[in-house]
């Protein structure tokens, strides 16, 4: 079965920055267009980037655009989230997603797998 394990969040301070990490398994990940995305408390779950299976195109919500970067590493099965010039509204519990074949990146509903998420929490 598919898994998706998160890992790298923690508490910083604003400006400072976090790399997370999702680790894939039980799919052909190369194949797969993957996303982020993140839940504060209170707040309904939000998109925050997504990149293709062959890393050329990447989407940013307008929220975290140049300073967020998504990357991946087909060789490892893994997706990540450079995360630089923390602010206190980036805390939430961030998620990676695996978006389903020739769907639209962004649409929730288009991304079937989840993880359990990681918390990240900046501090002011």
């Amino acid at each position: 079965q598919v898994q998706l394990v998160e890992s790298g969040g923690g508490l910083v301070q604003a400006g400072g920055s976090l790399r997370l990490s999702c680790a894939a398994s039980g799919l052909t990940f190369s194949r797969n267009a993957m996303g982020w995305f993140r839940q504060a408390p209170g707040k309904e779950r939000e998109f925050v980037a997504d990149i293709e299976w062959s890393a050329l195109i990447t989407y940013y919500a307008d929220s975290v655009k140049g300073r967020f970067t998504i990357s991946r590493d087909n060789a490892k099965n893994t997706v990540y989230l450079q995360m630089n010039s923390l602010k206190p509204e980036d805390t939430a519990v961030y998620y990676c997603a695996v978006r389903s074949s020739l769907s639209i990146a962004r649409t929730q509903s288009n991304y079937r797998y989840w993880g359990q998420g990681t918390q990240v929490t900046v501090s002011s």
